[in-house]
């Protein structure tokens, strides 16, 4: 088709739109539109909206659909792939961690204090309350059937072996994983977003040393602390139920002091540093690949929580079958 527009003497935005809508129309239909004889000032006008518009304006060719064969063999790629990109992140956040270790003077000590602050004096009150309440169900759910036999006693074993050793690290860092891992994937994603990222890397200052390394380790100073916290709230809260079996404080003291090993106690808050560890890298992490808007750092939120628990769940179970390898 062939546009004569020699008798046109005016043309402004709505005229170039019009004209514009006719050259789209005929590429959407697979025909050729030429327009001839158009004055050159608005030629000019034309030409520079002309090829943009059009590729910009034609839909895009719906994809190839996917068997369930490809659509399985592209999962497990991108799977791998983003296990690579985690194993090359974790590389890189120990490998900062150790340099700044060793060079305390590097580290933001200010924000560590600030972000544990922030997680422990802050996160102490849902941590009590859970371990308290965890202390007293754990209690009253043995000692009930451990009365028909007459063995409450042992039930103070069972609470201060299910606390120390496996539920008070646990629970502290799938806590900590819903509130902090979540806190740091929502203050870097946003940050992520708002491109303060990439002012920090033109300023010549690594996001992993100045932003990711001062929450890892005010997560793996905290953390343990809170675990020990809580075992002992735990253990009070066990306490208090077994009162009300005519099991004497002291006896329950003395009962758990003569079970509990130091092995037990110590193998804990190394499984707290750890699950720590996991929380804050990939809280980080989750942050550092946010890409759109808002929307985008709620995903990442969402994702660094339920990656955080998954992690923590999986390694408490390799935790659990080394610890009984080496009949620790």
């Amino acid at each position: 088709m062939r546009v004569d527009a020699s008798g046109v003497t005016y043309c402004d935005g709505s005229g170039i739109a019009f004209l514009l809508d006719l050259l789209h129309e005929g590429s959407r239909q697979g025909s050729q539109v030429t327009i001839t004889n158009l004055a050159p000032r608005f030629a000019e006008l034309l030409g520079q909206f002309d090829h943009a518009c059009l590729d910009d304006a034609l839909p895009a060719p719906a994809a190839a659909r996917l068997g369930p064969v490809a659509e399985f063999g592209r999962a497990l790629l991108q799977l791998g792939g983003d296990l690579k990109y985690q194993g090359i992140y974790v590389r890189r956040v120990v490998l900062c961690l150790l340099y700044e270790l060793r060079r305390p003077s590097l580290v933001r000590w200010k924000e560590v204090l600030g972000v544990a602050q922030q997680m422990g004096v802050n996160g102490l009150p849902v941590v009590t309350l859970i371990a308290f309440l965890m202390g007293v169900v754990l209690a009253y759910q043995s000692a009930v059937p451990m009365r028909q036999f007459g063995a409450e006693i042992f039930v103070a074993n069972l609470i201060g072996l299910s606390l120390l050793r496996e539920l008070a690290p646990l629970m502290t860092a799938i806590v900590l994983a819903g509130r902090t891992g979540a806190a740091f994937a929502a203050e870097i994603g946003t940050m992520e977003v708002n491109e303060e990222i990439d002012a920090l890397i033109t300023m010549a200052l690594d996001p992993l040393r100045f932003l990711v390394v001062p929450r890892v380790i005010a997560t793996m100073l905290v953390t343990p602390l809170l675990t020990i916290y809580a075992g002992m709230v735990g253990l009070i809260g066990g306490g208090l139920v077994m009162l009300t079996f005519d099991i004497p404080l002291v006896t329950y003291y003395k009962q758990i002091i003569s079970v509990v090993s130091i092995g037990d106690f110590v193998g804990g808050l190394f499984k707290s540093v750890v699950f720590a560890f996991l929380v804050a890298t990939v809280g980080c992490l989750r942050g550092l690949q946010t890409q759109g808007g808002p929307r985008a750092v709620g995903q990442a939120t969402t994702r660094a929580v339920v990656s955080a628990i998954v992690l923590i769940v999986v390694f408490d179970g390799l935790f659990a079958v080394a610890f009984n390898l080496l009949r620790i």
